[in-house]
């Protein structure tokens, strides 16, 4: 049995993280931590857990074996790294930190203290995506060419504890980044993943369109961030994210490979379309993505606990996330230069 703490308890502990503790039977939820104190306390009263005045306190807790870091993203890399100097496994929620630098910090710490660290990249455990990236492995569209991947909504406004025109997710001391840290880590990752690759390349623009403060001024953090990604087995294709579109979400993801393509998401009916060159198609009835609308179990929370249990690695290890982190810095890097940056 794994003893789990949650370290903020915003939006995406509410609806994932606690619930998907509490439905795991080889976990035990033992409490939580929120800097909003009568949150955490109305959350520990509700699930019959102990609420901490401070997340010290469950560091420093030996009843406690892992905790989730659900907190803003500047607190991502200082909370792991004093959770996991305590002895602590961590599932750390994306994006990794806010700079390479805290992300190998991060995975330093965790093997000089021989701990786990996650980040719940939950696009990596989707049926359609598993299913895709066998279908990859096996050359089913051939050697992979070109890509194009996209994840866009109207935005994060709705998508917090406390929604409007002032979200976190817009405050650039707190974020960091915008929608490249909100959604574009997601699709930048997933290439990697389906491809079995890595990004080595990156040309980006980022740009504020049309979300703005409260006030009216635009917002101090990307809304849309498209990127051209060259990868090291020589496949070239976009990443787009964005935060206006305002309409259905769009979570898709296409692969054009030397003997057709593959459509993932594309399409109402199949999560997953194989178009091949010599006019035969292949359906996929799988499954259909979550959306902000439409929260189904993550299986991030399920993988973590199954890790610790076995005591074996993980698709979600910071150690596999790390390339997709520094594609989304040399992106930044990029856009600042306003020239092609390629990952050392």
């Amino acid at each position: 049995m794994i003893r789990v703490g949650i370290i903020g308890c915003g939006k995406i502990a509410q609806i994932r993280h606690i619930p998907e503790y509490l439905d795991n039977k080889n976990a035990q939820l033992i409490g939580l931590y929120d800097r909003t104190t009568e949150r955490s306390k109305e959350l520990a009263h509700k699930y019959n857990v102990i609420q901490y005045e401070d997340y010290h306190d469950m560091l420093n807790d030996d009843n406690i074996d892992a905790v989730s870091i659900c907190l803003a993203n500047n607190m991502h890399a200082k909370v792991t790294i004093e959770a996991l100097k305590k002895g602590k496994h961590v599932l750390c929620e994306k994006p990794m930190a806010t700079n390479l630098e805290d992300c190998l910090e991060m995975i330093k710490t965790a093997k000089e203290n021989k701990r786990k660290l996650l980040i719940g990249h939950n696009q990596r455990l989707t049926k359609a995506h598993i299913y895709a990236k066998k279908l990859i492995e096996n050359h089913v569209i051939g050697d992979c060419l070109s890509f194009r991947t996209t994840f866009g909504h109207s935005g994060p406004e709705t998508w917090s504890i406390n929604p409007g025109l002032n979200v976190w997710f817009f405050n650039k001391d707190v974020a960091s980044m915008g929608v490249l840290a909100d959604l574009g880590i997601h699709k930048t990752d997933l290439i990697n993943y389906l491809l079995d690759d890595e990004i080595i390349e990156a040309t980006a623009v980022l740009s504020t369109l049309d979300k703005k403060y409260e006030t009216g001024e635009p917002i101090l953090v990307e809304d849309n961030a498209i990127c051209i990604y060259k990868t090291k087995k020589g496949c070239v294709g976009t990443m787009t994210s964005s935060w206006t579109y305002y309409g259905p979400e769009d979570n898709s993801t296409v692969i054009y490979g030397t003997k057709g393509m593959m459509r993932i998401y594309d399409d109402e009916k199949y999560a997953v379309k194989v178009l091949l060159k010599n006019g035969e198609k292949i359906d996929f009835d799988l499954e259909t993505i979550q959306t902000n609308d439409n929260q189904t179990k993550s299986g991030v929370i399920d993988e973590f606990i199954d890790c610790l249990e076995k005591n074996t690695d993980s698709v979600l290890s910071a150690e596999r996330i790390l390339p997709s982190m520094k594609a989304i810095f040399a992106s930044i890097n990029s856009y600042i230069s306003g020239s092609t940056v390629r990952i050392e």
